[in-house]
């Protein structure tokens, strides 16, 4: 079995175990029962994956190659709260981003931007919730705390009127501000490629209606210059007719003359 066979029978699997790893992770940390069975579920998932990763490593053809490539896989064993990122795998059916080439590709990468950062949010809302909750000082003592300062963190405006206090949220923190200028980098670019290839595609249309132009005016100055040259001839031919019939009457005359004059002898 190559690997390629391999991801394709075990994408949807995993993807349908990504969804229970968030819904598990996200009952233990909110409803806050049946945290024994949660834990165990997102046990079973987490090895679901490592499986997956060591079995992938091992059919690849060059494994250090897909080792350098496959980092970020690496990162979600070993942080499995990053793990539903595997989610964002289902925006690829938006076949609606594949209509230009261009769009296609910045159009992918904004989604996924977009997506891997709102989940970022999430489970960085519920991660910060879960150990700040009960920490002494803390003031993120909610959910809604929780996400409105996983927001303002992303985004990075940052208030101030609620921080972590526990080494655990402050990590948690940095990761979300390193996502935060991520993707502005990421919109920035963006909008900078879409306004490069606006003023490029502005610039071949006047390019191309310039061509046309020019090349109607090539057009209309033959014409011009074939109908002139049309008409010169046309009055030559009638100049030299005329003189052909001035001759025909010049040695009709002379014909008649010199026959009157034989009649007379």
């Amino acid at each position: 079995m190559g690997l390629k066979t391999w991801k394709k029978w075990t994408d949807w699997p995993l993807m349908m175990l990504s969804v229970m790893f968030l819904v598990a992770y996200s009952w233990e940390i909110l409803a806050r029962t049946h945290v024994t069975l949660c834990e165990n579920v997102i046990n079973a998932i987490w090895a679901a994956f490592v499986i997956d990763y060591v079995v992938s490593l091992w059919l690849a053809d060059d494994r250090w190659r897909w080792f350098k490539r496959n980092l970020f896989a690496l990162l979600t064993i070993a942080l499995p709260m990053f793990r539903p990122l595997r989610l964002l795998r289902l925006l690829t059916v938006l076949h609606v981003l594949n209509r230009t080439s261009g769009m296609a590709v910045r159009g992918r990468i904004t989604v996924y931007s977009f997506g891997a950062v709102t989940m970022l949010m999430y489970v960085g809302a519920l991660a910060v919730y879960s150990v700040e909750r009960g920490a002494a000082g803390s003031t993120i003592t909610d959910f809604g705390t929780a996400l409105w300062w996983s927001f303002v963190t992303v985004t990075t405006v940052g208030y101030g009127d609620v921080s972590p206090v526990t080494f655990q949220g402050k990590i948690i923190a940095v990761a979300l501000m390193f996502a935060g200028i991520a993707l502005i980098g990421i919109v920035t670019a963006t909008l900078a490629s879409w306004i490069v290839d606006q003023v490029n595609l502005e610039a071949g249309r006047r390019e191309d209606a310039r061509e046309k132009e020019v090349a109607k005016e090539a057009v209309q100055a033959a014409i011009a210059t074939a109908t002139t040259t049309a008409t010169t001839e046309t009055a030559q031919g009638k100049t030299e007719i005329e003189l052909l019939r001035k001759e025909v009457r010049e040695l009709t005359a002379t014909v008649a003359g010199l026959r009157e004059e034989l009649e007379r002898r």
